[in-house]
């Protein structure tokens, strides 16, 4: 493609003289076939064409093909299953079934894992005249087809290979289904295969139907399509536009690309995720192709010079931010720039390739180009595959398809003249609108002023009295074309389409209804933001190190205001919840109090275990697997009413961090804790307490330790905190079963859903220093319940017990044994990996 041929020449030999695929290695099949298996057919490809013009590669006699071949027996064994869906490894030495194969116990895999082989297996049948392979994949696309959800003809993203039963049944574009659509309509050009056609016009009605919400894409469930399943998109959905350019559905495909495009100029690159306001949801950039693909086609179809600034600016950002001497290196985040040490093989089959393609002239190119078709990872494969070697027999199932009723079915390709009718401003009218998307250039809303002044418009109902549990105002919205839908974590999203609003009027309420909801949201994020706060492990064996992204609450005590927080062992209360009274205050009194999230507002929790004594609280979310890692934090909101009663600090914990506690407790049984707005050094946890490492007095009673420990545990400390990186975090009602009375919502941008999501929080967890030499060496070991409370004791014996502590020096060989405790306490962390 880069009419390096020479080079081309030398590689070739490498591969030949170097590569050994008899390996006892467990490899994907997925990206086994995408990378490899294509690199090799690609490969070949070019070989043989330029074999026949003459100058280069006289030698080549199908080495490439040769070892393709050899590789595609070796993936062959991941396809015994009784459903004809591949297992997602196999050992390329060893199969799936050997015992010495560490593989062949998976029962899952992605539909674009199964759903994408067709081209390179096709391929590969087609240029050694060995049918199993294209019989292999197309069994595999059969099944899918099949197992489809018939209501909607969506499918989900992971599927059972053993039994074809939906695993996760979110459906999308983007990661996990994307190259199955993809596969689908090339499938078509490459064979000839009506069939593939059909099954992919028919997904593609149900993907403009459902998941197409311009400019987004959205996943929705397969069930219930009307129903999204995540606020967030990821950054694979960006080769989406390119598919529909080869479709010939190009007003979707620039209205996508555009949005994409405003992304990456806020963000210098596409971040893995992002939310339905733009974001950043994951903060990765694997140096993806995708949309660099998409900007190609669209360049393709157009002829708009747009794509070409849009493509300068894709090289001069990876040229300034991740070019290294020894290649480039993909983001670790792009909000900061950090690098990860990788470059994968896509950037440079596919990235590299496209952006050469969209700035070469057809002079600069030896070939053309449009005799092959790009798989999925950009290797070439020659059209005239689909009149060699045809050993598949085709079926005549016609039957099975649904009757579109669309135009845009055409079974021929696309005129361009009748896309664009010689008009260059076309693309351009289309992107204009989209321009400012992401800055959040939106319609005005009716302001504070005019609304006293009574001019504008007003909706039927106003964003500040619309209450979820309110069947009237539910009704309002559905009239409006707004749909109000409760996500698993508690939180509720709102999402306007027009065209299901009773009437052009009514929409217009709804769309004028969503941008109250949203500057609402932003006016409350604005007066109410809190930073995350910290809870952090200070018991035996963890002395401090495991610190634990919390969530704030927007009542009881302000950590930041109480410097020294709240330390005291945990306890879980029951019932577990915290919705009515507690029946075990014995077991609660003077601790914090651990619940779970969930069946009552987040204040009512709080009530009922200060009543019953607890100087703090720690709800726990509901939501299996969730995580400060993977979502944004938020703030627990109150229930509507005045909260000054509420005088404990409360703190939320997801999932995942809340799990380590319960783990901790499991085994160490007391496990205290210290809540607080920042992680803080373990100098600052142990300061004034007693710390092992004192010489005691050997006619010094024990209970005078346990005095002295006592005493000192009631001192506040004061000290210098440890540094911690803090976002802002949104804030979030928690509703009641059957709908609440409190509700929040956090996006600040009318294209996203007004959802009660969150700002993204990045706490970075705190490992506080080792003791050095000066400090007073290994923290204490975890207390009695009781220390915190001192007892009355003999005043001379504690005059005594001053007077030995002030007066002596720890000898060397007890400050060895006590920093060879906190070694082992780190292994055991490390261990744990807590």
């Amino acid at each position: 493609v880069l009419n390096k041929t020479k080079e081309f020449e030398e590689a070739v030999k490498k591969v030949i003289k170097d590569v050994n695929l008899d390996n006892d290695i467990v490899v994907s099949v997925f990206e086994t076939n995408i990378r490899v298996l294509g690199g090799l057919l690609g490969g070949h490809s070019v070989a043989i064409m330029l074999k026949e013009k003459g100058e280069y590669m006289q030698w080549y006699n199908g080495e490439l093909l040769h070892m393709a071949k050899e590789l595609g027996y070796k993936l062959l064994p991941a396809f015994n299953t009784t459903s004809g869906l591949p297992y997602p490894r196999v050992n390329l030495k060893f199969g799936v079934r050997h015992p010495e194969a560490r593989t062949g116990t998976e029962t899952d895999t992605c539909t674009a894992c199964a759903g994408t082989l067709i081209l390179e297996f096709a391929a590969l049948s087609r240029f050694t005249g060995t049918s199993v392979f294209e019989e292999y994949a197309r069994k595999a696309l059969d099944f899918i087809w099949e197992k489809r959800q018939r209501s909607s003809n969506l499918v989900g993203v992971t599927i059972n290979i053993h039994t074809g039963d939906w695993v996760r049944k979110d459906s999308g574009v983007g990661a996990g289904i994307d190259s199955y659509y993809e596969y689908l309509l090339k499938a078509y050009v490459l064979l000839g295969d009506d069939s593939f056609l059909e099954r992919f016009n028919t997904h593609y009605d149900a993907i403009m139907r459902y998941i197409s919400q311009p400019p987004l894409l959205l996943d929705v469930h397969i069930h219930k399509p009307m129903l999204n399943a995540r606020t967030w998109m990821d950054s694979l959905l960006a080769f989406f536009p390119g598919l529909q350019v080869l479709k010939g559905d190009i007003r979707p495909a620039i209205e996508t690309h555009e949005m994409l495009y405003q992304v990456i100029k806020k963000h210098n690159f596409l971040p893995e995720a992002f939310t339905t306001d733009f974001r950043v949801h994951w903060a990765q950039h694997p140096l993806r192709p995708e949309f660099a693909e998409s900007t190609y086609f669209l360049y393709k179809a157009t002829g708009d010079p747009y794509y070409l600034e849009v493509g300068k600016t894709l090289i001069e950002n990876l040229n300034k931010y991740a070019r290294v001497p020894c290649g480039f290196a993909a983001m670790k985040d792009v909000r900061t720039g950090s690098h990860e040490d990788r470059m994968d093989s896509f950037f440079l089959a596919e990235m590299f390739k496209y952006l050469y393609l969209l700035f070469a002239d057809k002079e600069d190119m030896i070939f053309d180009i449009e005799d092959y078709i790009f798989t999925t990872e950009a290797h070439l494969l020659p059209l005239w595959l689909s009149t060699t070697n045809q050993t598949i027999s085709k079926k005549n199932t016609s039957t099975e398809y649904t009757e579109l009723d669309d135009s845009n079915f055409d079974w021929t390709c696309p005129n361009t003249q009748i896309l664009f009718p010689n008009d260059p401003m076309f693309a351009q009218s289309i992107r204009e609108p989209l321009k400012n998307v992401v800055d959040k250039s939106c319609p005005r809303g009716i302001s504070r002023a005019e609304e006293s002044l009574g001019s504008g418009p007003k909706p039927p109902l106003r964003a500040r009295d619309f209450m979820a549990s309110n069947p009237e105002h539910l009704e309002i919205l559905k009239k409006m074309g707004v749909s109000l839908i409760h996500l698993k974590d508690g939180r509720v999203q709102l999402v306007q389409h027009a065209v299901q609003a009773a009437s052009s009027l009514d929409a217009e309420d709804g769309l004028r209804f969503m941008q109250e909801m949203i500057e609402l949201s932003s006016q409350q994020q604005k007066e109410q933001q809190l930073p995350p706060r910290a809870v952090q492990i200070v018991s035996h064996p963890f002395f401090g190190r495991v610190v634990l992204t919390a969530g704030p609450a927007q009542f009881g005590m302000d950590l930041s205001k109480h410097k020294a927080g709240t330390r005291g062992f945990v306890a879980t209360i029951k019932p577990y919840n915290g919705c009515s009274e507690i029946t075990n205050p014995e077991a609660v009194k003077e601790k914090i109090a651990l619940m779970q999230r969930g069946q009552c507002m987040f204040a009512e929790k709080a009530r009922n275990i200060q009543k019953a004594g607890a100087i703090g609280g720690i709800v726990i979310d509901d939501n299996e697997g969730s995580s400060s890692d993977t979502a944004p934090l938020f703030q627990m909101a109150g229930d509507g009413k005045n909260t000054d009663d509420i005088t404990i600090p409360m703190l939320f914990l997801f999932n995942k961090e809340g799990n380590i506690i319960l783990d901790a407790i499991r085994e160490y049984e007391a496990v205290e804790v210290l809540l607080s707005d920042k992680a803080k050094d373990r100098a600052t946890i142990f300061k004034g307490k007693m710390i092992p490492n004192y010489i005691i007095d050997s006619n010094l009673e024990m209970e005078n330790m346990d005095q002295k420990s006592s005493e000192n545990d009631s001192h506040k400390p004061n000290s210098e905190e440890a540094p911690s990186e803090s976002q802002d975090a949104g804030a979030v009602s928690e509703e009641p079963e059957g709908g609440g009375e409190s509700y929040a919502v956090g996006d600040p941008d009318p294209l996203s859903s007004a959802s009660a999501d969150s700002a993204s929080v990045a706490m970075a967890h705190q490992d506080p220093h080792a003791p050095g030499p000066a400090e007073a060496g290994a923290p204490e070991p975890a207390s009695t319940p009781g220390d915190s409370q001192p007892q009355e004791q003999n005043t001379q014996t504690e005059s005594n017990s001053k007077a030995h502590w002030d007066s002596k020096v720890q000898p060397m060989e007890s400050i060895l044994a006590d920093w060879n405790e906190d070694i082992e306490a780190f292994e055991m962390m490390e261990k744990d990996e807590l």
